[in-house]
Formats: structure tokens, C-alpha cells, sequence
């Protein structure tokens, strides 16, 4: 064997980033409910490593080499969920340039970016005392805790789709469609 992981793990390496785009579109920008990310994260991590070997024809070989191709589409999939995720949060919070409509009081009196971010959190009576309890006190120490929780979040993300990933290949292993036994034997090439 070649390479580390088989040709058809490459190709559902790549369903993922397209199955992490649709998620983070879907769910970030279409309807805003970021904890449905994670939720997917942990179900598309499943589907996309049973996939992995599925589209590999993995009839037979290691378990290793099953794990491999499901880690491996795992890892692709989780990164590209993770930079995607973080990616639009960040985006929202650098572009904000404190516009609300006029039943929320109009425009915000503030710069461009973490700084309207953080006064539209003041703004909100929900928000402003959990920013208090977790001594954010102005635009800086915003910046500062919202950047740590995208890297948490990202990270989270990372972890949840490779290890549900890893374990939808362990389904495929138990699942496996057995080699034909009247054809000759063969390994897959990729």
C-alpha cells in the first residue's frame, strides 16, 4: 500500500468540506442557530467515516487501514467545519458597523467592528450581565474572550466530527460487505 489512506477516503475527505459548507451556511447564515452545528458536526462525523470506507470498497484489509480512511476524512471534514464556523463568526464580528433598525434605537455610536459588536451585547438586557460576570469591560476584553471561544468552539468541532468519524468507521467495519468469494481476491487500489 502506497499511501496512508485509500483514493476513495481523498474523495469523501472532500464531501466533507462540501457537507461543512452546507452545514455552516444552513445554520450560521440561513437560520442563525449555531448550536445545531455541533450537532451536525457530531452526525455528519459518523456518516462521513463510514463513507470514507464505503466509497473505498473496503471488503477487506486492516482495521487500521479502515480507521485511517475514516480519521482521515474525519480530520478534513472537522477542519473545514471549525475554519468555516469561526470564520462567519468572525466575519460578523469585524464587519459590524452598528446598524439596528429603528424599533431596536437605531444605529449604535460606535467603531466599526468589535467595538459595535460588544455595545449591541451591552444593548441586550440578557447579555450585558453575563459580559459583567465574566469581567468584559469594553471593546478589547470582548475581542479577547470572543476570539477564545471561536478557537474553543473550532477546536470543539474538530474533536467531535474526527472522533464520531472514527467511530462511523468502526460501524463500516462491522458492517462491511464481505469479499466475493467466487471472484479472485483483491485489495483496493487507492
Amino acid at each position: 500500500m502506497s499511501r496512508l489512506v485509500d483514493q476513495g477516503a481523498i474523495y469523501a475527505g472532500w464531501v466533507g468540506v462540501g457537507m461543512a459548507a452546507t452545514i455552516v451556511i444552513s445554520f450560521e447564515l440561513v437560520i442563525p442557530l449555531q448550536s445545531v452545528v455541533f450537532v451536525m458536526a457530531l452526525l455528519g462525523g459518523l456518516l462521513i467515516g463510514y463513507y470514507a470506507n464505503a466509497r473505498a470498497d473496503r471488503r477487506a484489509g486492516p482495521w487500521s487501514r479502515i480507521l485511517a480512511n475514516a480519521v482521515y476524512a474525519g480530520l478534513v471534514t472537522g477542519i473545514s467545519l471549525a475554519l468555516l464556523y469561526g470564520g462567519v463568526r468572525l466575519l460578523f464580528m469585524y464587519a459590524d458597523d452598528g446598524y439596528r433598525i429603528p424599533s431596536e434605537g437605531g444605529r449604535l455610536t460606535c467603531s466599526a467592528g468589535p467595538d459595535c459588536t460588544y455595545r449591541r451585547y451591552l444593548a441586550d438586557p440578557q447579555q450585558a450581565p453575563k459580559l459583567k460576570a465574566e469581567g468584559i469591560i469594553d471593546a478589547t476584553t470582548f475581542q479577547a474572550s470572543f476570539l477564545r471561544q471561536q478557537l474553543q468552539g473550532g477546536l470543539a468541532l474538530l474533536v467531535i466530527t474526527t472522533g464520531t468519524a472514527a467511530l462511523g468507521g468502526v460501524f463500516y467495519g462491522f458492517s462491511r460487505p464481505k469479499p466475493d468469494s467466487s471472484a479472485p481476491a483483491t485489495t483496493p487500489t487507492g
